[in-house]
């Protein structure tokens, strides 16, 4: 029964690794939930500085942020990269890579230099693997994305576009559809399109009224449009790790059903070998019997 020991020895490994699995499924699925919560109160206060800013830059119309004008095409671009710190999260990080390889070769055959900011651990590797330039990261953000500890690395590509060094800005990250559905997205974060900053007509009727600047409304459009550009950039975050969390809950549960199908595959194979072996020991026993008789 050596045959059958091993089979019960795989069966009892794939048992732990099911528990194992299904408590990971458990734990995703709680973070889900929170990561979820935490994306949608993020999004008023985008909408918010979007409005104002859009206001304020119709009534100031002889005044363009840099965020806002768009290059002859001189300089090169910087791509900011979002992807998880951990993995066991299906094919996530695999998607959003893609579509910024995929980018990053058209900027290429447009005789574009690029250079990169990665938020989350799998992108930074992907990208020192590609020999892409890397200027700043952050990674190990935990659970919960902190404005404070994005603002620094992703200043960096910021400056430079302000400073004419840059003529776009690329933000490739993980939008949250569903929980079963999560899609790669690779989006122009500056120049600022208008289209971008347009008011609805409901939106028009509801800011519709005057401001009082302090200390300009230069000054102010200068502070809110940063801003709005670091709401993005953690709306962006904030979508990703919903993403992350339900993809790891989905691949999990995956894990194990397939985990559940393996041990019933092995249960029925070892039930096989030992029935195979008693009825060879009884063909011996009875074999054994005729020639004595």
């Amino acid at each position: 029964m050596a045959a059958g020991k091993e089979i019960r020895g795989k069966i009892k490994s794939v048992e732990n690794t099911k528990k194992i699995t299904k408590a990971m499924e458990m734990v995703a699925a709680s973070k889900m939930r929170k990561a979820q919560e935490r994306m949608r109160h993020a999004r008023p206060y985008a909408d918010k500085i979007r409005n104002i800013a859009a206001h304020l830059g119709e009534a100031n119309p002889e005044y363009v942020h840099p965020f806002m004008q768009t290059r002859a095409g001189t300089g090169g671009a910087g791509v900011i990269v979002v992807t998880t710190d951990k993995g066991l999260c299906g094919g996530l990080n695999t998607n959003v890579l893609r579509a910024m390889t995929a980018k990053l070769k058209e900027l290429e055959g447009q005789n574009v230099k690029t250079q990169a900011v990665a938020i989350g651990n799998k992108g930074l590797g992907f990208l020192n693997r590609i020999g892409a330039k890397v200027v700043s990261q952050v990674t190990q953000l935990g659970d919960t994305p902190h404005l404070e500890k994005l603002i620094g690395p992703v200043k960096v590509l910021l400056d430079q576009y302000a400073e004419g060094k840059l003529d776009a800005v690329y933000l490739c990250y993980t939008r949250f559809i569903n929980t079963m559905k999560q899609e790669p997205v690779v989006e122009q974060l500056l120049p600022l399109s208008q289209a971008r900053l347009a008011q609805t007509a409901e939106e028009k009727q509801a800011y519709g009224w005057d401001y009082l600047y302090e200390p300009d409304a230069k000054s102010v459009i200068d502070e809110l449009l940063v801003r709005y550009v670091e709401a993005l950039i953690y709306q962006a975050v904030a979508e990703n790790m919903a993403s992350e969390q339900s993809a790891r809950m989905v691949a999990m549960k995956a894990a194990t059903d397939n985990a559940g199908n393996l041990i019933n595959e092995l249960k029925l194979v070892y039930n096989k070998t030992r029935q195979a072996a008693i009825t060879k020991e009884l063909s011996e026993i009875v074999g054994g019997a005729a020639a004595v008789g």
